[in-house]
C-alpha cells in the first residue's frame, strides 16, 4: 500500500527542511518550510511509477513550489525508473523523481530542479491553511478508502469530546473550539443534536465517532478556521 511509503519520504522531505503532514487538500504529501512566504512541497506516491503518478503531479503543480512523485523501484531494476524517456519526462515538467527500495531507502532519481508555475493562488492558500490548522500529523500519506482527519473533523471531534459527559451551551465549548457555533449548527456528520436555544448534546452516532477515534483530553485547543476545511 502506499502508505508503507509514506514514512520514508516523509522523513526525506524533514531532512531536507520541511514540516510535512499527510493527506492535506487531496495530496498525499504536503510539506512547508519555515521562511516567509513559505514554500510549499507536494509529493504523490505510488507503488509504482506510471502515467497517472505524473498526470496527478502536473494537476499538484498549480498549488506547490516543488512537486515530488515516489514509488517503490523495482528490485531486478525494470521498472520505470530504469526508463530514461520517463525520467526525461519528469525533468521537462520539473518533477523531481524519489525511489523507495523494500527497505525504506530513499534514494533521488531526478531532481526538482525548477519550481513549478503557480496558476491557482486560491487553491494554494487552501492547502496551505488546512497544514497549519491541523493538529498534528493524523493522516498517513496515501490513505485510501477511510475518512480523512481534516482539521474540520479533529474540530468536529473536540466538540464532541466536550459533550461527551452531558449537554453544553456553546458558549462553553467555544474556549478549546472557536468555530464550536458553525460546526454544531452545520452537523456536518450528524454526531450533535439541538436541545434548546444554544444548547446541544451528543448523538449515538457521535458517541461512536469518540469511539472511533478517542480524544486524549478535553483541554486542546483549536484554531479558529474562518472557513470551511478543503475536504470535511
Amino acid at each position: 500500500m502506499e502508505t508503507s511509503l509514506y514514512l520514508p519520504v516523509k522523513g526525506f522531505l524533514e531532512k531536507a527542511g520541511y514540516v510535512v503532514k499527510g493527506e492535506v487538500g487531496g495530496c498525499d504529501l504536503v510539506g512547508l518550510s519555515d521562511v516567509d512566504p513559505p514554500v510549499v512541497v507536494v509529493c504523490e506516491l505510488k507503488m509504482n511509477f506510471n502515467l497517472e503518478l505524473i498526470l496527478q503531479a502536473v494537476d499538484r503543480a498549480t498549488v506547490a513550489d516543488e512537486v515530488w512523485i515516489a514509488a517503490r523501484v523495482s528490485a531486478k531494476g525494470r521498472g520505470r525508473e530504469a526508463d530514461k524517456r520517463y525520467r526525461d519526462l519528469c525533468r521537462r515538467l520539473g518533477i523531481g523523481m524519489l525511489g523507495i527500495s523494500d527497505a525504506g531507502e530513499v534514494s533521488l532519481i531526478v531532481g526538482s530542479v525548477s519550481p513549478m508555475p503557480r496558476t491557482n493562488p486560491k487553491r494554494r492558500s487552501r492547502l496551505m491553511r488546512e497544514h497549519h490548522r491541523r493538529r498534528g500529523d493524523p493522516a498517513p500519506g496515501g490513505s485510501t478508502r477511510v475518512p480523512v482527519m481534516t482539521s474540520y473533523r479533529q474540530q468536529a471531534l473536540g466538540c464532541a469530546a466536550a459533550l461527551e459527559s452531558g449537554p453544553l451551551r456553546v458558549r462553553d465549548i467555544r474556549s478549546s473550539v472557536p468555530d464550536a457555533g458553525r460546526i454544531l449548527l452545520s452537523n456536518v456528520y450528524g454526531w450533535f443534536e439541538r436541545l434548546d436555544r444554544g444548547v446541544y448534546g451528543l448523538t449515538d452516532a457521535g458517541h461512536e465517532a469518540l469511539q472511533r477515534w478517542p480524544q486524549p483530553d478535553g483541554k486542546a485547543v483549536y484554531g479558529h478556521s474562518g472557513v470551511t476545511s478543503i475536504s470535511q
